[in-house]
Protein backbone atom coordinates (compact mmCIF):
# COMPACT_ATOMS: atom_id res chain seq x y z
CA UNK A 1 0.00 0.00 0.00
CA UNK A 2 1.12 3.43 -0.85
CA UNK A 3 0.20 6.63 0.42
CA UNK A 4 1.79 10.22 -1.28
CA UNK A 5 0.52 13.29 -0.53
CA UNK A 6 1.75 16.72 -1.22
CA UNK A 7 0.57 20.69 -0.69
CA UNK A 8 1.25 24.20 -2.38
CA UNK A 9 0.48 27.64 -2.01
CA UNK A 10 -0.69 28.13 -5.80
CA UNK A 11 0.21 31.20 -7.50
CA UNK A 12 -1.81 33.96 -6.53
CA UNK A 13 -2.60 33.57 -2.49
CA UNK A 14 -0.21 35.02 -0.30
CA UNK A 15 -0.54 31.83 2.49
CA UNK A 16 -1.30 28.30 2.46
CA UNK A 17 -4.98 27.61 3.87
CA UNK A 18 -4.50 24.04 2.65
CA UNK A 19 -3.44 21.19 5.10
CA UNK A 20 -2.44 17.33 4.79
CA UNK A 21 -1.21 14.61 6.74
CA UNK A 22 -0.71 11.07 5.42
CA UNK A 23 0.91 7.63 7.06
CA UNK A 24 0.41 4.34 7.71
CA UNK A 25 -0.90 1.80 10.25
CA UNK A 26 1.16 -0.94 11.59
CA UNK A 27 -0.96 -3.58 9.90
CA UNK A 28 0.29 -1.79 6.53
CA UNK A 29 -3.38 -0.10 6.08
CA UNK A 30 -2.88 3.97 5.17
CA UNK A 31 -4.86 6.52 5.78
CA UNK A 32 -4.75 10.51 4.29
CA UNK A 33 -6.62 13.74 5.47
CA UNK A 34 -7.27 16.56 3.43
CA UNK A 35 -8.08 20.37 4.65
CA UNK A 36 -8.78 23.72 3.04
CA UNK A 37 -9.06 26.70 5.91
CA UNK A 38 -11.23 28.91 5.52
CA UNK A 39 -11.56 32.44 8.29
CA UNK A 40 -8.81 35.01 6.78
CA UNK A 41 -5.75 33.70 6.19
CA UNK A 42 -4.52 33.40 10.15
CA UNK A 43 -8.15 31.61 10.32
CA UNK A 44 -7.69 29.14 7.53
CA UNK A 45 -4.58 27.74 8.02
CA UNK A 46 -5.20 27.53 11.92
CA UNK A 47 -8.46 25.83 11.30
CA UNK A 48 -6.72 23.50 8.46
CA UNK A 49 -3.66 21.94 10.57
CA UNK A 50 -5.53 21.82 13.91
CA UNK A 51 -8.06 20.23 12.43
CA UNK A 52 -6.00 17.87 10.62
CA UNK A 53 -3.91 16.88 13.18
CA UNK A 54 -6.82 16.56 15.30
CA UNK A 55 -8.47 13.73 13.10
CA UNK A 56 -4.68 11.87 12.46
CA UNK A 57 -4.00 11.92 16.35
CA UNK A 58 -7.32 9.81 16.90
CA UNK A 59 -7.01 7.72 13.58
CA UNK A 60 -3.31 6.47 14.97
CA UNK A 61 -4.34 6.21 18.40
CA UNK A 62 -7.86 4.69 18.22
CA UNK A 63 -7.05 2.20 15.01
CA UNK A 64 -6.55 -1.84 15.92
CA UNK A 65 -5.90 -4.55 13.38
CA UNK A 66 -8.86 -6.52 14.74
CA UNK A 67 -11.32 -3.48 13.66
CA UNK A 68 -14.36 -4.48 11.59
CA UNK A 69 -15.54 -1.80 8.67
CA UNK A 70 -17.92 -0.26 10.65
CA UNK A 71 -15.56 -0.10 13.57
CA UNK A 72 -13.03 2.48 11.21
CA UNK A 73 -16.34 4.31 10.12
CA UNK A 74 -17.22 4.85 13.94
CA UNK A 75 -13.37 6.18 14.55
CA UNK A 76 -13.05 8.28 11.17
CA UNK A 77 -16.41 9.86 12.76
CA UNK A 78 -15.23 10.62 16.10
CA UNK A 79 -11.95 11.87 15.28
CA UNK A 80 -13.71 14.28 12.90
CA UNK A 81 -16.00 15.28 15.79
CA UNK A 82 -13.33 15.82 17.90
CA UNK A 83 -11.67 17.70 15.06
CA UNK A 84 -14.55 19.92 14.78
CA UNK A 85 -14.93 20.30 18.68
CA UNK A 86 -11.30 21.29 19.04
CA UNK A 87 -11.57 23.79 15.78
CA UNK A 88 -14.84 25.39 17.70
CA UNK A 89 -13.31 25.71 20.35
CA UNK A 90 -10.69 27.57 19.00
CA UNK A 91 -12.56 29.75 17.06
CA UNK A 92 -14.72 30.83 19.97
CA UNK A 93 -12.05 31.41 22.80
CA UNK A 94 -8.91 32.98 20.43
CA UNK A 95 -9.22 36.82 19.08
CA UNK A 96 -8.59 36.84 16.07
CA UNK A 97 -9.49 33.35 15.04
CA UNK A 98 -13.72 34.10 15.42
CA UNK A 99 -15.93 31.93 12.63
CA UNK A 100 -12.50 29.61 11.02
CA UNK A 101 -13.39 26.64 9.88
CA UNK A 102 -12.41 23.86 7.14
CA UNK A 103 -13.20 21.38 4.88
CA UNK A 104 -12.38 18.04 5.39
CA UNK A 105 -11.64 15.02 3.33
CA UNK A 106 -10.57 11.77 5.55
CA UNK A 107 -9.78 8.34 4.23
CA UNK A 108 -8.97 5.42 5.63
CA UNK A 109 -7.58 2.72 3.30
CA UNK A 110 -7.53 -1.57 4.08
CA UNK A 111 -8.50 -4.87 2.92
CA UNK A 112 -9.40 -3.78 -0.67
CA UNK A 113 -11.59 -1.17 1.06
CA UNK A 114 -11.43 2.48 0.47
CA UNK A 115 -13.43 4.48 3.70
CA UNK A 116 -13.83 7.87 3.17
CA UNK A 117 -15.70 10.82 5.08
CA UNK A 118 -15.73 14.42 3.96
CA UNK A 119 -18.00 17.50 4.83
CA UNK A 120 -17.80 20.70 2.29
CA UNK A 121 -16.11 20.56 -0.61
CA UNK A 122 -12.66 18.96 -1.17
CA UNK A 123 -13.35 15.79 -3.47
CA UNK A 124 -12.25 12.02 -3.25
CA UNK A 125 -11.93 10.72 -6.81
CA UNK A 126 -11.80 6.60 -7.31
CA UNK A 127 -9.68 5.67 -10.57
CA UNK A 128 -10.97 2.17 -11.50
CA UNK A 129 -11.72 0.03 -14.73
CA UNK A 130 -9.96 2.64 -16.78
CA UNK A 131 -12.37 5.41 -15.49
CA UNK A 132 -12.51 8.18 -12.84
CA UNK A 133 -15.66 8.76 -11.40
CA UNK A 134 -15.79 11.41 -7.60
CA UNK A 135 -17.00 9.33 -4.79
CA UNK A 136 -17.76 12.52 -2.63
CA UNK A 137 -20.89 15.16 -3.16
CA UNK A 138 -19.78 18.47 -2.71
CA UNK A 139 -21.67 20.36 -0.01
CA UNK A 140 -21.88 23.78 -1.43
CA UNK A 141 -24.69 26.31 -3.17
CA UNK A 142 -24.04 25.18 -6.72
CA UNK A 143 -23.59 21.56 -5.76
CA UNK A 144 -27.39 22.25 -4.47
CA UNK A 145 -28.10 24.13 -7.81
CA UNK A 146 -26.83 21.22 -10.01
CA UNK A 147 -28.73 18.59 -7.75
CA UNK A 148 -32.53 21.22 -8.50
CA UNK A 149 -31.62 21.11 -12.29
CA UNK A 150 -31.14 24.97 -12.16
CA UNK A 151 -27.89 24.62 -13.36
CA UNK A 152 -25.02 21.97 -15.18
CA UNK A 153 -22.26 20.46 -14.08
CA UNK A 154 -20.16 22.22 -16.62
CA UNK A 155 -21.66 25.78 -15.60
CA UNK A 156 -21.27 25.07 -11.79
CA UNK A 157 -17.39 25.26 -12.91
CA UNK A 158 -17.69 28.57 -13.50
CA UNK A 159 -20.68 29.79 -11.83
CA UNK A 160 -19.65 32.74 -9.35
CA UNK A 161 -21.31 31.30 -5.99
CA UNK A 162 -18.66 27.92 -6.68
CA UNK A 163 -16.83 28.77 -3.68
CA UNK A 164 -19.71 28.96 -1.11
CA UNK A 165 -19.88 25.68 0.84
CA UNK A 166 -23.06 24.79 3.12
CA UNK A 167 -20.69 22.33 5.63
CA UNK A 168 -17.60 23.02 6.73
CA UNK A 169 -15.94 21.88 10.33
CA UNK A 170 -15.11 23.62 13.18
CA UNK A 171 -17.89 26.47 12.45
CA UNK A 172 -20.54 24.94 14.25
CA UNK A 173 -20.81 22.56 17.97
CA UNK A 174 -21.73 20.08 15.48
CA UNK A 175 -20.76 18.71 12.23
CA UNK A 176 -23.04 16.49 9.54
CA UNK A 177 -20.71 14.18 8.00
CA UNK A 178 -21.02 12.34 4.98
CA UNK A 179 -20.00 8.74 4.59
CA UNK A 180 -18.80 6.31 1.63
CA UNK A 181 -16.65 2.88 0.92
CA UNK A 182 -15.43 1.47 -2.16
CA UNK A 183 -13.40 -1.50 -3.22
CA UNK A 184 -9.98 -0.50 -4.30
CA UNK A 185 -7.75 -3.24 -6.06
CA UNK A 186 -4.19 -3.09 -7.27
CA UNK A 187 -3.94 -0.89 -10.32
CA UNK A 188 -6.47 1.64 -9.05
CA UNK A 189 -6.26 4.95 -7.34
CA UNK A 190 -8.01 6.96 -4.46
CA UNK A 191 -7.28 10.63 -5.36
CA UNK A 192 -8.62 13.22 -2.41
CA UNK A 193 -8.00 16.68 -3.06
CA UNK A 194 -8.46 20.51 -2.23
CA UNK A 195 -10.88 22.59 -5.02
CA UNK A 196 -7.64 24.09 -6.00
CA UNK A 197 -7.00 21.21 -8.13
CA UNK A 198 -10.41 19.80 -8.94
CA UNK A 199 -11.37 23.77 -10.13
CA UNK A 200 -8.71 23.00 -12.71
CA UNK A 201 -8.50 19.54 -13.50
CA UNK A 202 -11.28 17.55 -15.19
CA UNK A 203 -12.29 13.83 -14.63
CA UNK A 204 -10.78 13.31 -17.97
CA UNK A 205 -7.84 15.00 -17.46
CA UNK A 206 -7.37 13.12 -14.01
CA UNK A 207 -7.84 9.93 -15.66
CA UNK A 208 -5.00 11.02 -18.56
CA UNK A 209 -2.38 12.10 -15.77
CA UNK A 210 -3.18 8.43 -13.79
CA UNK A 211 -2.44 6.29 -16.59
CA UNK A 212 0.44 8.11 -17.47
CA UNK A 213 2.20 8.93 -14.05
CA UNK A 214 3.32 6.51 -11.13
CA UNK A 215 1.32 6.82 -7.66
CA UNK A 216 4.59 8.87 -6.34
CA UNK A 217 5.03 11.26 -9.10
CA UNK A 218 0.97 12.06 -9.61
CA UNK A 219 0.00 14.40 -6.79
CA UNK A 220 3.23 16.69 -7.82
CA UNK A 221 1.99 16.73 -11.56
CA UNK A 222 -1.77 17.35 -10.81
CA UNK A 223 -0.09 20.12 -8.60
CA UNK A 224 2.53 21.46 -11.75
CA UNK A 225 -1.19 21.47 -14.21
CA UNK A 226 -3.34 23.45 -11.72
CA UNK A 227 -0.72 26.18 -11.50
CA UNK A 228 -0.02 25.93 -14.97
CA UNK A 229 -3.76 26.56 -16.01
CA UNK A 230 -4.47 29.30 -13.47
CA UNK A 231 -2.89 28.10 -9.81
CA UNK A 232 -5.60 30.94 -8.64
CA UNK A 233 -6.28 29.03 -5.19
CA UNK A 234 -3.65 26.57 -3.00
CA UNK A 235 -3.46 23.27 -3.92
CA UNK A 236 -3.59 19.97 -2.18
CA UNK A 237 -4.00 16.01 -3.02
CA UNK A 238 -3.57 13.18 -1.29
CA UNK A 239 -3.03 9.98 -3.74
CA UNK A 240 -3.22 6.61 -2.11
CA UNK A 241 -2.58 3.05 -3.91
CA UNK A 242 -3.01 -0.93 -3.41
Amino acid sequence: MQVYSQSDIGLKRQSNQDYCLSGEFPDGSVWAVVCDGMGGANGGSTASRVAAEAISETLKSGYRTEMTPDDIRSLMKISVEYANKSVYEMSIHVPGLSGMGTTVVCAVVRGGNAFVLHAGDSRAYLFSNGMVRQITTDHSVVQEMVDAGEITPEEARGHYMKNIITRALGTEPSLKTDFTSVPLSEGERLVICTDGMSNYITDHALQNFIEKYDCSELAGRLIEESNRLGGSDNITVAVIAP
